[in-house]
């Protein structure tokens, strides 16, 4: 037992760490510069008819000179009207530069080879991903480019969050997605940067080419993002910036059902043992473990192995020190927290976050309509 309460203890202390790095990491004021960044929006896609007019609408709103940025579209065998939409749009905005290519599949991965069939065409000097069900701000590139100008980096890893309503699965994901989004301004406060997200990663185009893009984890179905910081981490530790800024917020939606959630939740957990870096491998485990420990807790505790005081005390700790972390995420995010759906969710994602780990390590995941091994 006493193994139990020194463990939590130091679950405890590295939320208390990423709290303290959140603030660490300051808000970047809007700055009113002169223009100068050319941007290459590299847009991967599949059968996201439903999504694209979104999307779309969101990108002819970005308040940025139409000459410095283009949109490659990347259509990885859609079978719906995907292509036929962003056709329409292209043919009624003629200013701005819309090119849809069809992905040159040469690996395991058809996302990364999406983006480098981008990339090998991309004309401007740097490259952003986003994803076709996402909605950016009209500030997007301005903010990006301020941020370039200000700072001169390699790579920047810019904020995600989801566009949800009040029903409790919406929250439980929105939940467990701002966990995610503040423990990755949280590596950067501590100088230990160990996630990203590619619905909204920009990086240098000759940088990539330099690093051999994703060679050496092709195998992976998953980790456009992730593999790729880790690469340029390597050779730019000082270079990989976080930007905090609301202006530069990209909006993604839920999954709508629970088969949906799981599979991409796997497909999320899948790549995490081939990760080179050793602290987000550790993260990784004290997280998981922490959430074995509530079960395994609780299982004794009916088994009347253990005092039921002993559970509630692990629970509650666990339960505030989660909840002070999420609140600054949610605070930024502009996202209210409901705290009856926070209480639930607490009791749930224990047994929900074991279980994904498990199922991405024994069996495969689904994606866009295709299955994938690990």
């Amino acid at each position: 037992m006493l193994i139990i309460f020194v463990f939590t203890f130091f679950y405890c202390s590295l939320i208390g760490y990423f709290i303290i790095g959140f603030d660490k990491v300051e808000v970047f004021k809007k700055q009113f510069l002169v223009e100068e960044t050319k941007f290459s929006i590299v847009i991967p896609f599949r059968n996201e008819s439903e999504n694209l007019p979104d999307l779309l609408q969101s990108l002819s709103e970005l308040e940025y000179p139409k000459h410095l940025f283009e949109i490659l579209f990347i259509d990885d065998t859609s079978e719906d009207d995907s292509v036929e939409i962003i056709h329409d749009f292209k043919t009624q905005h003629h200013t701005l530069s819309i090119e849809n290519k069809k992905n040159i599949r040469l690996t395991n991965s058809p996302k990364k080879d999406a983006i480098t069939t981008a990339i090998h065409s991309a004309k401007n000097e740097w490259i952003i991903t986003t994803d076709a069900d996402c909605i950016v701000p009209k500030l997007w590139l301005k903010t990006l480019d301020a941020f370039i100008q200000k700072h001169n980096p390699e790579m920047i890893i810019a904020p995600v969050t989801y566009s949800v309503s009040n029903t409790f699965f919406e929250q439980f994901q929105l939940l467990d997605f701002l966990s995610l989004q503040s423990s990755t301004i949280a590596g950067f406060g501590i100088g230990k940067p160990f996630l990203c997200n590619g619905a909204n990663l920009t990086y240098k185009k000759e940088e990539f080419k330099l690093l051999k893009g994703f060679e050496g984890n092709t195998n992976i179905a998953s980790g456009d993002d992730i593999f790729l910081m880790e690469k340029f981490l390597i050779k730019h530790p000082k270079k990989i910036m976080c930007l905090k800024s609301l202006n530069a917020l990209v909006s993604t939606k839920s999954q709508d059902s629970v088969t949906n959630l799981i599979q991409q939740r796997i497909r999320w957990a899948a790549k995490t043992a081939s990760y080179n870096n050793s602290f987000g491998k550790l993260v990784g485990l004290f997280v998981l473990s922490m959430n074995a420990i509530i079960i395994s807790l609780a299982i004794f505790t009916i088994l009347n192995i253990i005092k039921f005081e002993i559970l509630i005390f692990i629970f509650i700790v666990k339960f505030f020190f989660d909840l002070f972390l999420i609140h600054k995420s949610a605070h930024f995010f502009n996202q209210k927290l409901n705290i009856k759906n926070y209480i639930i969710s607490s009791f749930l994602y224990p047994f929900f976050s074991v279980y994904i780990a498990v199922k991405s390590i024994f069996f495969e995941f689904k994606w866009k309509e295709r299955s994938f091994k690990q």
